[in-house]
């Protein structure tokens, strides 16, 4: 990565752009998108990103400034929230794996929030082990004909595209078989289906591929390649969900902390020493977070990430509990249960009650606390692997 402009430099960028882009001025949804559009062009989208393809090639951690002055001056959003999985996970696979025809084709229209984005990789019976999926892709002149089920698709309901992960040779070890494909959902042998979860709501989806035709031109990176790719999408997934910047005492913890504020009569002394862990807790977290962004802002994500959402899920799911103990039978109650289909679930907009089921999940999303330890235990502390008998046998050959 080469600095070609220094900070000061950039801050003029910024300001140059918004006194010839005013954003006080749009109006119409076509006028915000036109607006976007013009800041993608400008290099300002994400300035980490190569020039040309939304950024300047400049370190990763100068983009907070960017965004920062876009918001004071009421620059209209690109929707990161209905777009997460687009933005944290499909933007970063296809710059490092696409061709400069797929850069050209998704990067754009993706940033600035027309396509929608989501994620085909866990399967009935692959969930934990995305190396056993067996969703198929077979070759039929210039395109892959995909045939099998996904589940766990977050946003699927929204999304216009997909990364998918399918097997295109049974015949080699799982790990070695897979591809990696853009999946368009428009096509029409994709079937979306909701999973009504424990909260009421449906984020999630199964997913029914029928014979859904992909060009081999929408293939990231080479037949076979396909865990190597998804292990790079997954990486950034874990940084996405555990290493978010979070102001101190943000999160999950300030909900719980103004729980025990506004509630002095409900404190014990048990209780305020479980707050105080997990305060302690979150804080080690919210630092260590922010050294890993400082890691990637040096290069690609690596297994720490892992680590954080390791961490994530655990802190969540007992600070979550805690505040429903302080709240007694106040935080028994919940809102109305009619099946409802987000663009993203506001964990931290939501009742006591919500968010301890919701964070349930949090363990199971973006890769299980099962597997996150494994990660942790052999790439990070470098202990011996678990023993796998299918490691070198035929995908076909493994009992399923």
């Amino acid at each position: 990565m080469s600095t070609t402009i220094d900070q000061d430099q950039l801050r003029q960028r910024v300001t140059d752009f918004l006194t010839e882009h005013d954003p006080s001025t749009l109006s119409t949804d076509e006028e915000r998108l036109e607006w976007l559009r013009a800041r993608y062009d400008a290099g300002l989208a994400w300035v980490n990103f190569p020039e040309g393809r939304g950024g300047l090639g400049l370190p990763r951690e100068w983009h907070l400034e960017v965004e920062k002055a876009f918001a004071a001056a009421g620059a209209p959003s690109n929707n990161p929230r209905k777009n997460g999985i687009g933005l944290g996970m499909a933007a970063p696979t296809i710059l490092g794996f696409g061709t400069p025809e797929q850069l050209d084709r998704f990067l754009k229209p993706l940033w600035v929030g027309e396509e929608i984005w989501c994620q085909l990789f866990s399967e009935p019976g692959a969930g934990s082990d995305l190396a056993a999926a067996a969703t198929r892709a077979v070759k039929d002149g210039d395109e892959w004909v995909i045939n099998g089920q996904k589940v766990w698709t977050s946003g699927a309901h929204n999304a216009d595209w997909a990364i998918l992960v399918a097997r295109t040779d049974p015949d080699v070890p799982k790990h070695r078989g897979l591809s990696y494909f853009l999946c368009n959902m428009r096509d029409p042998g994709v079937d979306v289906r909701p999973l009504r979860q424990i909260t009421g709501e449906a984020e999630f989806n199964e997913v029914f591929l029928t014979d859904v035709r992909i060009p081999d031109a929408h293939r990231l990176g080479e037949v076979g390649e396909g865990w190597k790719v998804a292990t790079f999408t997954l990486n950034n997934e874990r940084v996405a969900i555990g290493g978010g910047a979070t102001p101190r005492e943000g999160g999950m913890i300030g909900k719980v902390a103004q729980t025990w504020r506004e509630q002095p009569e409900r404190r014990t002394p048990d209780l305020h020493d479980r707050l105080m862990r997990l305060w302690v807790d979150s804080e080690v977290m919210r630092v260590t977070g922010q050294r890993l962004r400082q890691k990637l802002a040096a290069g690609e994500p690596g297994p720490e990430g892992s680590a954080m959402k390791l961490t994530y899920a655990r802190v969540n799911q007992q600070l979550s509990g805690l505040d429903l103990e302080i709240q007694a039978e106040d935080g028994l109650r919940y809102g109305d249960w009619t099946m409802v289909r987000p663009e993203k679930t506001d964990m931290l907009g939501r009742d006591a009650g919500f968010r301890y089921f919701r964070a349930k999940g949090n363990s199971i999303e973006g890769g299980t606390s099962e597997i996150l330890r494994n990660v942790v235990s052999e790439r990070i502390l470098g202990l011996p692997g678990e023993h796998r008998v299918d490691k070198d046998v035929p995908f076909k050959e493994i009992p399923r």
